[in-house]
């Protein structure tokens, strides 16, 4: 049993490394854009890089300072105050990726007859979106410090230092009213709602990409010169890989719900591990899947000034 914990703290220990070193590659590559070139998607992507790096800074700070310090009690407001830091990364990493997926609906939305650019094409409009994401995900995460603090019975391997690693600090048969309502607005605003919208956003994009393949089927057998200027190759693989982020999205935090409704902390000793995986895959992994798809990551890129 201990072993099998040691296994799951080592794998998230990886994949913690893996995305610091994606996100910090992928935050160096738009800071060397010049400003007045940076386009929004390239804005939204180095929000989004910038809250992964602090949620998996503070899930490790969490981890290292708390867990590893058996039997000795951790100060209250510490204890919240890493949790709020941890909840307020991943809640803005989950914002920026539907507004991502909004974003890039938009742009796909009547493409060939739009004349003028979206409204979020416009960097105020923009910096505008990316503080409103700031904002809620600041005001989704504040009841961490209201909340009943209130370790679950029967978690062995993870209570010694009296700072449960339990977002909503209760058990399923015993939890605060308080804690309760939280938990499923948190869930639902959270998790539930983002999700569906994301996958919403990612059925448009696929019937967009099908119907684009459709088309041009036939224009490169008759007219390839046509064919090249109706779709720009390169747009369609950046395309390709917002979907690839999106689907990506979809699975981690599928499994997170399923876990989280269906599966008590009390009964599972292990919960606050796969957690943990859970939810930093997403964040450790689509720098790599953006930066790739849009030649963030290419040396070139990386030389030019």
């Amino acid at each position: 049993m201990v072993g099998f914990s040691v296994i799951l703290q080592g794998l998230r220990v990886i994949v913690s490394c893996i995305g610091l070193v994606g996100n910090i590659v992928l935050i160096h590559a738009i800071l060397q854009i010049k400003f007045s070139h940076v386009k929004t998607f390239e804005l939204f992507l180095l929000a989004m890089a910038a809250a992964n790096v602090e949620e998996i800074i503070i899930v490790n700070i969490y981890e290292v300072i708390i867990y590893q310090t058996s039997f000795t009690p951790v100060i209250t407001w510490v204890c919240r105050t890493l949790k709020f830091l941890t909840v307020f990364g991943e809640t803005t990493s989950i914002l920026f990726t539907v507004l991502i997926s909004i974003f890039r609906q938009q742009k796909l939305r009547d493409a060939e007859k739009r004349v003028n650019p979206i409204y979020l094409d416009g960097l105020r409009s923009a910096w505008m979106a990316s503080g409103i994401c700031v904002m809620l995900a600041t005001l989704l995460s504040l009841p961490i410090f209201v909340l009943n603090s209130q370790d679950p019975v029967g978690n062995v391997t993870r209570n010694s230092s009296g700072c449960s690693r339990n977002l909503f600090q209760c058990s399923e048969n015993d939890c605060p009213a308080l804690n309760r309502i939280y938990k499923y607005l948190f869930t639902i605003v959270c998790n539930l709602l983002p999700l569906i919208i994301v996958t919403v956003n990612s059925c448009f994009i696929i019937t967009v990409l099908l119907s684009q393949r459709k088309t041009l089927t036939p224009e490169v057998s008759g007219s390839s010169q046509f064919g090249r200027k109706s779709k720009d190759p390169r747009l369609q693989h950046c395309t390709t890989s917002v979907l690839a982020a999106m689907g990506l999205f979809q699975v981690d935090w599928t499994l997170y719900l399923i876990f989280q409704l269906t599966v008590s902390p009390t009964d599972f000793p292990f919960w606050a591990e796969i957690e943990l995986i859970i939810s930093t895959s997403y964040t450790s992994l689509s720098p790599y899947v953006y930066g790739i798809g849009h030649n963030l990551f290419s040396l070139k890129h990386f030389m030019t000034k």
